[in-house]
């Protein structure tokens, strides 16, 4: 028993420090909605803070994993958190817009490093037999800031003014760096032959990202499949409260508790899954995992009523813990960790240009078809990809890229 907590010492406080900046995220998210509307009582200004995101890993995509493969991931991860705490905390002193949108930017830049260094150092510090547990408990963390995230930022705010909110959320992202500085560092650094970021070098790990891909087809089209059928659940997440409250004809109230339901149901989830993990199958987590939120999605697309629309939540939120663990660990367990983060940035850019697109296509038809056609044709196409997904994952000449070691 000690043993075994010895082993988990390490990846706990991993695990720590990415759970308290998850909570910090879910706290800016919060804030910074309510700010953005107290400043500018606009709607649309609201909904700029959708597109900030995907523009932005558009711009750095493109060389951030040039820059993280070579460096030390540990040390971006704590630079990513010290920067978030910085910029955060200088938000209440934006004397406009413009520069609450730059500071934004700025957040976005860094958040755009987190998630390849964050996923290539777990995959370093994690053994491969213990990765699908780490995964699971990783969404139970997550799950947990989607739950009490919120409920801290509205807390704070009602408490409090939205600058102290601020400040008190930057503490949380100085508090996830410090824990980052008791873990080891993984890898043998040689800063000498660290390659200069220049065009050249991007474009010569763009070629090591090309031949990654076409010497490991099967590995792409599984995650980058994956990748892209989850843009239609993020195309139907950006009209979620518009959908809820003009189609459905929910309130304000209606939809918080809706959101709890829901992450209430993916704490669960995670919890059997951190228990039970050994006894899941990869391919059966992402299987099924799929086909059960493309159904949560399918019932909230057709729903009618409060409780039809709860059913819909709490399966997807449900089975999506499953899925997002199964996911990362076929990809961790697959991917070498020498390229992980330059395939991770090519394939976050894929994703976050087809997101510009299909926020601007479904903002364009909600305007001149009715927003429950466009959902529901959104749901649908998302089931029959899903479909087609799950039967390439099953294929039975294809089970040795889901082994792990205790298998």
């Amino acid at each position: 028993m000690v043993s075994k907590l010895k082993e988990w010492k390490d990846p706990g406080v991993l695990l720590s420090s990415i759970a308290i900046s998850n909570i910090g995220d879910f706290i800016y998210l919060v804030a910074i909605n309510i700010i953005v509307f107290q400043l500018t009582g606009s709607a649309a200004a609201v909904a700029g803070l959708w597109i900030i995101s995907p523009l932005t890993n558009i711009v750095t995509k493109f060389w951030t994993g040039s820059f993280i493969d070579y460096r030390s991931k540990r040390k971006v991860m704590m630079s990513t958190y010290v920067i978030r705490a910085v910029f955060i905390s200088l938000i209440p002193f934006a004397p406009n817009m413009i520069m609450v949108y730059g500071i934004l930017i700025v957040l976005s830049v860094a958040n755009s490093f987190f998630h390849p260094a964050s996923t290539t150092y777990a995959t370093i510090m994690i053994p491969i037999e213990k990765r699908k547990r780490f995964n699971s408990m990783r969404s139970f963390a997550s799950s947990g800031a989607f739950i009490i995230g919120p409920a801290i930022g509205g807390t704070l705010l009602y408490l409090y003014s939205y600058e102290i909110t601020l400040w008190i959320n930057a503490l949380l992202f100085v508090a996830a760096a410090l824990l980052l500085l008791v873990l080891p560092e993984k890898e043998s650094i040689d800063k000498k032959n660290i390659p200069a970021l220049t065009i050249s070098q991007i474009r010569s790990d763009f070629t090591v990202v090309k031949d990654f891909v076409m010497a490991n087809r099967y590995v792409s089209v599984i995650y980058l499949g994956f990748t892209l059928i989850m843009i239609f659940s993020f195309a139907m997440d950006t009209q979620e409260v518009v959908f809820t409250q003009r189609v459905i004809g929910l309130s304000e109230i209606d939809y918080s508790l809706l959101v709890s339901i829901t992450g209430i149901g993916s704490l669960f989830s995670a919890i059997l899954l951190t228990i039970f993990s050994s006894k899941f199958s990869l391919r059966y987590m992402i299987s099924i995992g799929l086909l059960m939120t493309t159904a949560g999605y399918i019932i909230y697309a057709f729903s009618w009523s409060f409780l039809s629309i709860v059913i819909g939540f709490l399966i997807l939120g449900f089975f999506n813990v499953f899925l997002n663990a199964g996911i990362m660990t076929f990809y961790q367990n697959n991917v070498p960790v020498h390229v992980m983060g330059r395939v991770t940035s090519i394939y976050q850019l894929i994703q976050s240009t087809v997101q510009v697109v299909f926020i601007l296509v479904i903002g364009f038809l909600g305007d001149i078809l009715s927003l429950r056609i466009v959902i529901a044709t959104l749901a649908i196409v998302m089931l029959f990809t899903s479909v087609l997904y799950v039967w390439f994952v099953l294929k039975d000449n294809k089970k040795t890229f889901y082994l792990e070691e205790s298998d």
